[in-house]
């Protein structure tokens, strides 16, 4: 065989060996290591990588501990757990050489403080004023010469469209458009109309139409400036004052955009019975507000993770009222959970469900896990997930861990939950990860 040969043959021998180390269990448990790890102050992480490898660990022992060493650099076998301890906050680096000697990875540890919330569960009733005059719909009115048209939608107005301003005046209340309305149609003048549609605001001309039926002026517009409604509540953190809430964005039943709040409140409420889900139909908490003076907390943001704002004090009927530690998105793992929320009057109970499915976000996404109910008593007495559950607190392995959020309506027993990180981020509780940001700069 000449040298040209030899090589070549060489070439795919070598090919082939590392394909076959590429791709053998131990390779792809070593690969599996991350880029960045998240703990809180005070928290321990076990790594297991089942590689019979032994490596060289470089850390800031200030920061953080390896196998319990308070020493910078030392020998671990990946072959047995890797224990990790958080000391205190701050971004580190852990660098990884195979045998000593082979650099192999640097992963950037970031600890942020410690944070414990007390969970929720509880049945709140929610009240929201959006954050001016919202369009759910048109309609024709009838002139003097019996001719039908609509004013808004003549104006160019669409529905989900908010009116922020009329004639330069700020308006978030119904009441406050006749006014104007009737003013403007006695005078003959038009209206000045600023409006926000997909984030951006619009300027348009509206001039009112005079109803001969009713006898009085008319936009030719169906409007809200309010909406109600109960939910559950997921969290409540005692240090910063605040609440999480729902787990959803609050939307307008007619036009199904979400509603920009001018301000809310969130009250007591007590579940007074329960229509039981079933295959193509959710059903659905029936409650009522306990006390219309007892106001839980007030509304300051309504986004794709719930309801949050202010809140003074730990509402009462919890299920817990100790602080509970929280999980990043990452420690949520596939397996037995549970839930606490309400099902009979304002005692909070806790339900067995199991995660079935995890997806793996690194940036905010509403579809974090698949949840089943497998809690007999809870099956009886919803069929499963009902309209009103959302926001009841997911508890795995004495963790806050997330929040329900929507029922699959052919399977009733089944749902999605988001992760608790993404609303203690709308909260302001907890800042994004250095990962997210890092995505968000390079986008």
């Amino acid at each position: 065989m000449n040298s040209s040969k030899r090589k070549r043959w060489f070439g795919l021998v070598l090919v082939i060996l590392i394909c076959m180390v590429g791709f053998s269990t131990p390779f792809q448990h070593l690969a599996s290591i991350p880029n960045e790890l998240r703990l809180f102050t005070g928290q321990s992480k076990r790594l297991q990588y089942g590689v019979p490898v032994h490596a060289q660990v470089t850390v800031d022992p200030r920061m953080l501990q390896v196998n319990g060493s308070s020493t910078r650099s030392l020998s671990v076998n990946l072959n047995e757990p890797l224990s990790l301890h958080s000391q205190q906050s701050g971004e580190t680096r852990m660098k990884v050489k195979l045998f000593g000697k082979i650099p192999f990875k640097t992963v950037k540890v970031n600890v942020v403080p410690d944070l414990k919330v007390i969970p929720g569960g509880q049945t709140i009733g929610v009240k929201v004023k959006s954050a001016g005059i919202l369009v759910v719909g048109h309609h024709q009115v009838t002139s003097q010469n019996g001719s039908k048209q609509s004013p808004g939608e003549l104006a160019g107005l669409r529905l989900g469209d908010l009116i922020v301003k009329i004639n330069g005046q700020k308006v978030s209340e119904v009441r406050k458009v006749a006014e104007l309305v009737d003013h403007a149609g006695n005078n003959r003048k038009a209206l000045d109309i600023v409006y926000k549609r997909g984030g951006h605001l619009g300027k348009t001309v509206l001039n009112p139409s005079y109803d001969a039926e009713d006898r009085t002026w008319r936009l030719g517009l169906y409007i809200r400036d309010s909406a109600a409604g109960v939910g559950t509540l997921t969290f409540y953190a005692p240090d910063q004052g605040v609440y999480g809430a729902l787990g959803h964005v609050i939307t307008d039943m007619d036009t199904q955009t979400a509603i920009e709040v001018g301000d809310g409140q969130i009250l007591q409420s007590s579940v007074t019975s329960i229509n039981k889900s079933q295959n193509g139909e959710p059903g659905e908490k029936r409650a009522h507000f306990v006390k219309e003076s007892k106001v839980l907390g007030n509304v300051e943001r309504n986004t794709p993770f719930g309801i949050f704002g202010k809140m003074n004090e730990n509402p009462t009927h919890s299920y817990n009222s100790s602080a509970m530690p929280v999980a990043f998105a990452e420690e949520v793992a596939e397996g037995p959970a549970q839930i606490y929320t309400v099902v009979n009057g304002q005692k909070v109970e806790k339900f067995d469900i199991e995660i079935a499915h995890v997806m793996k976000q690194n940036s905010p996404a509403t579809k974090g896990m698949v949840i089943k109910i497998t809690d007999k008593r809870l099956l009886d007495k919803t069929g499963g997930i009902v309209q009103g559950m959302s926001g009841s607190p997911i508890i795995q392995n004495g963790k806050l861990v997330g929040a329900v959020t929507h029922v699959f309506v052919n399977d009733p027993t089944s749902g999605y939950g988001c992760f608790i990180e993404w609303m203690l981020q709308d909260a302001g509780v907890l800042l994004k990860s250095t990962l997210q940001q890092g995505s968000q700069t390079a986008a």
